[in-house]
């Protein structure tokens, strides 16, 4: 129960974050995205986007990836639904 309450007190602190509510948006769209997508998403300085993609990886809503010398972040599906169905029971 105590793992459950804090990846719902994590999740929902980094979605309360409007720059970071941007970035899991537009990775429902396109899939995945690098910190260079993210820096044209949002338009702030590349530590900046580091930060908060930092944070949305540290909150287990998106995973990172290596790819050559990128890393793409991807929504990790499996906990969006954990914390789907946490609001489930509160409605």
């Amino acid at each position: 129960m105590q793992e459950t309450t804090q990846f719902i007190e994590k999740s929902t602190n980094a979605i309360a974050d409007s720059y970071r509510l941007k970035i899991l948006l537009e990775l429902s769209k396109k899939g995945e995205m690098c910190c260079r997508d993210v820096q044209e998403l949002i338009g702030l300085s590349q530590s900046t986007c580091s930060h908060h993609i930092g944070l949305l990886i540290e909150s287990e809503l998106v995973e990172s990836k290596k790819e050559g010398k990128f890393h793409k972040i991807s929504l990790n599906r499996e906990n969006f639904k954990k914390l789907s169905a946490f609001f489930q029971e509160l409605s």
